[in-house]
């Protein structure tokens, strides 16, 4: 795909019904993993859409109109929020996202100041190939846990009705995957979300009664920082948190990679790189200030540009007006809310494979030569640390584990192992 054959560029600006519909197909394109990440770590939904939406547009505006991308929901930091949650209550999990959004900034200072060669230098694909596996493989058990069982007096226990729903859901989602071309290949969450919905209403597993409770138009549920929860800062938290920006900074030089190969610029020199992580941080700091999760840009939004060849910023800008608008809308939120715990746990076996299959593509693409001892050491530590759930308690207060750790860990072995290369992220396809 090359800008040679554009419906539109990146500046232009569709007529107003056109506009319409090609705003409301970008949103819905990321509305599915958008609403399932805060559904899986306890966030409102309603948030997570009116975030994506304020994320997006200071996105734009920091790289003066020139990339058009869109920013949802982060799947790098379930585990971290969760964990975050755990330890420390929702609050802590949002002080959190909202210090790796100062990382973001400090990173994009740095690439301002030194230029982005040694970034791509510092994460070759043996790094952040298996880093990403373990995103996946260590959510497996949450979404097997999702799919089939159910909370009876407490205690989780197996539900075969539950579980067809987890398995409608996951065949529903496949089957636009595999057999669907066009705009349908590229919502297989939403469109599997919203099978696995029906069927649960058909077998009696959903409850309406929210629904009908919810009023037209609702304020989302904010959480704000000294209001809603207190503001306090641990080194755990840091520790949990903050590592995972190895990971999303990788990934979001991946998609500027691959949407400048879509529209044929080079968003690593214009606006830059600086400009672009800058505008991510910006949009994870504010979200986070919210109550959202952290943000991202996202690869289903490149893939519909990619197919309609519509690259225009104002049609990402729409999308993100949409988003805002809804997130505004109760009834629609109330239905979010009784999606049943199964349908969300048969597409999490999806996306969470998916990300982990990611991560084996970067080390297939880039011909990772694990004929070579260090190759093999630093993914074969990488992937037992992460998904083992290793950790280093340094004291009460402070311990570092799991997904930060194997990060930390896959960087160091890279830094310090000999026979090190020149590989790096150019011409990656994260998506």
């Amino acid at each position: 795909m090359t800008n040679d054959n554009k419906v539109l560029d990146v500046l232009d600006k569709p007529a107003p019904g056109r506009w319409l519909a090609l705003s409301l197909q970008h949103m819905f394109a990321m509305f599915g993993a958008t609403i399932l990440v805060p559904q899986l770590v306890g966030l409102s939904p309603a948030i997570a859409l009116l975030t994506s939406g304020l994320a997006t547009i200071i996105f734009v505006l920091v790289t003066r109109f020139k990339v058009p991308a869109y920013l949802g929901s982060s799947f790098a930091f379930i585990a971290p929020i969760q964990v975050a949650t755990s330890t420390g209550g929702i609050g802590s999990a949002m002080i959190g996202s909202m210090f790796v959004a100062l990382v973001y900034a400090l990173v994009s200072l740095l690439i301002w100041t030194t230029g982005s060669g040694w970034i791509m230098k510092f994460l070759p694909p043996v790094v952040v190939g298996p880093v990403i596996m373990v995103i996946g493989l260590a959510l497996a058990p949450t979404a097997v846990s999702m799919a089939s069982t159910i909370e009876v007096n407490g205690v989780s226990e197996y539900n075969l009705l539950h579980f067809s729903a987890a398995i409608v859901t996951l065949a529903s989602a496949i089957i636009c995957l595999m057999f669907f071309r066009g705009v349908v290949s590229l919502m297989p969450v939403l469109i599997g979300i919203i099978v696995g919905y029906v069927y649960s209403a058909a077998i009696g597993i959903l409850d309406f009664t929210k629904v009908h409770e919810a009023a037209w138009f609702e304020i989302p549920e904010f959480l704000l920082p000294g209001i809603d929860y207190e503001f306090v800062i641990t080194p755990t938290l840091l520790a949990i948190m903050v590592p995972i920006s190895i990971v999303t900074i990788s990934e979001h030089i991946g998609h500027q990679l691959v949407l400048g190969r879509v529209v044929n610029k080079d968003f690593i020199k214009d606006p830059g790189l600086n400009r672009s992580l800058l505008g991510d941080g910006l949009g994870t700091l504010i979200s986070g200030f919210l109550g959202g999760p952290p943000k991202t840009t996202y690869g289903e939004n490149i893939g519909v540009m990619a197919i309609t060849r519509v690259y225009s910023v104002y049609v990402i800008i729409g999308a993100a007006v949409f988003a805002i608008l809804f997130s505004f809308i109760g009834k629609l939120m109330a239905i979010i809310a009784t999606i049943p715990q199964a349908v969300l746990g048969g597409i999490s076996i999806l996306l969470f494979g998916i990300i982990a299959a990611s991560g084996l593509r970067m080390l297939v693409d880039h011909k990772v030569d694990f004929g070579q001892q260090r190759n093999l050491v630093i993914a074969s530590v990488i992937l037992v640390i992460g998904i083992g759930g290793a950790s280093i308690h340094i004291s009460e207060t402070f311990q570092v584990g799991g997904m930060a750790l194997a990060a930390i860990v896959g960087v160091l072995l890279n830094l310090i192992l000999p026979g090190r290369t020149n590989d790096s992220l150019a011409g990656s396809e994260i998506e």
